[in-house]
């Protein structure tokens, strides 16, 4: 069948990242793995914070609500993959799609937003530490939260609303595990010249834009920190942005890296292998990282686990 035009189109083919059938088994027992490591670790951040009194301060609550919105993404993407390697299929349907490509637009727009919300935490509580608690009320920590879900809404929505108005080939293999934004518009027939405008627009303002924020506080949390005289000072206004430096680089790194090698390698199955760094792996790290680097979680997850009378007990 010759490609063409067809507005009617009813379902695509993901072509995930190997057709061997001897590699299906591997594939699937390494991503349930991964799912579930995601899903159980984050659960336990949201639970530790919820449940504990000292927990309740802006950077958790913001930490809480940055795990709610990495199980969220994880599940927009590996279910269905799962589904179909189980099924050994590799259909996903037209309303299906640009369902998955909306949700991971949406939740990956939230992750930028809320570390950025978590950079400008950590430099009020480091630059202004009297006022911390007066600045971060709990007034101005929903308004961030709710300003970022609703710019993500909104641009997640204007994305999808103008890959509806697409044509697509009436045959159609997607290199990818998942329906995403760009792979999408790449695969188009008609003219896409203003869904590259409005997405590369909306990856310079909703990416950059962020990323430009965090750099601005961290310089700022930088000299603030010079300007402490104590070493033990430095060292612990200094750790307390340990862990949410590494998420930032974590994040942007492997997503930098995967629109970079898909660049390089338009139509391979190189950009669906980059792309499970910061669509599986970096939200499956962010618990253990968070955990191992902060003293807070870690007793929170002891209280809520019963370890800490379990250790009490033994002492005694």
């Amino acid at each position: 069948m010759d490609p063409g035009n067809d507005t009617g189109i009813s379902e695509f083919l993901l072509m995930g990242f190997s057709e061997e059938p001897e590699l299906q088994p591997i594939l699937f027992g390494l991503f349930l793995s991964m799912y579930l490591i995601t899903v159980f670790g984050n659960l336990l951040i949201i639970l530790a914070v919820s449940s504990d009194s000292h927990l309740h301060t802006p950077m958790y609550f913001f930490l809480a609500n940055l795990s709610f919105v990495d199980i969220c993404l994880t599940s927009t993407t590996v279910p269905k993959m799962l589904l179909n390697i189980q099924t050994h299929s590799k259909v996903i349907t037209y309303a299906g799609c640009i369902t998955q490509m909306y949700f991971f637009t949406l939740f990956a727009g939230l992750d930028i937003f809320l570390l950025t919300v978590m950079a400008y935490d950590r430099f009020v509580a480091i630059c202004c530490p009297l006022n911390y608690m007066v600045i971060m009320n709990p007034r101005l920590c929903g308004l961030l939260v709710l300003v970022s879900w609703i710019t993500s809404v909104l641009h997640s929505l204007l994305e999808s609303l103008m890959v509806l108005q697409l044509s697509f080939c009436t045959v159609l293999e997607i290199p990818h595990f998942f329906c995403e934004l760009n792979q999408m518009i790449q695969f188009a027939c008609s003219d896409t010249f203003l869904n590259n405008m409005v997405m590369y627009f909306g990856a310079m303002l909703l990416g950059g834009g962020p990323f430009i924020g965090i750099l601005y506080s961290y310089s700022k949390i930088a000299f603030c920190i010079q300007r402490i005289s104590s070493a033990q000072g430095k060292y612990k206004a200094f750790s307390t942005c340990v862990s949410h430096l590494s998420v930032v680089s974590l994040f942007y790194c492997t997503g930098l890296g995967v629109y970079l090698s898909s660049a390089a390698t338009q139509g391979s199955h190189s950009s669906a292998t980059a792309s499970v760094m910061y669509t599986v792996v970096t939200p499956m790290l962010n618990p253990f990282i968070y955990s191992l680097r902060n003293r807070g979680i870690k007793e929170a997850l002891m209280r809520f686990s019963g370890m800490q009378n379990i250790k009490s007990y033994i002492y005694y």
